[in-house]
């Protein structure tokens, strides 16, 4: 478990950063950025001495991260931004 705490966690931050990136280039820029980050987990945790087979693992695991965190944060600015507009929550 503690060799998967990089991939979770950069694919947290990472979807959290993409509600700042134009819509037009998020899904680019973070397919892009779970490949870089989920190849650098699988470098970090040496797992690749191993076999780079564990790439298919880390990558997925930052990539769902990532839109978990990117659904998280997006359906609550629209949330709070709703509620500052004075609709109706329920």
């Amino acid at each position: 478990m503690k060799g998967e705490l990089f991939p979770i966690v950069s694919g947290l931050i990472l979807g959290g950063a993409l509600i700042l990136i134009r819509p037009r280039m998020r899904l680019a820029v973070g397919v892009a950025a779970a490949v870089v980050l989920g190849t650098l987990a699988t470098v970090l945790s040496g797992e690749y001495r191993i076999g780079w087979e564990f790439l298919l693992i880390d990558i997925p695991l930052v990539a769902i991260c990532s839109a978990a965190s990117f659904a998280t944060v997006r359906a609550a600015r629209r949330r709070f931004s709703d509620e500052s507009r004075g609709g109706v929550s329920a």
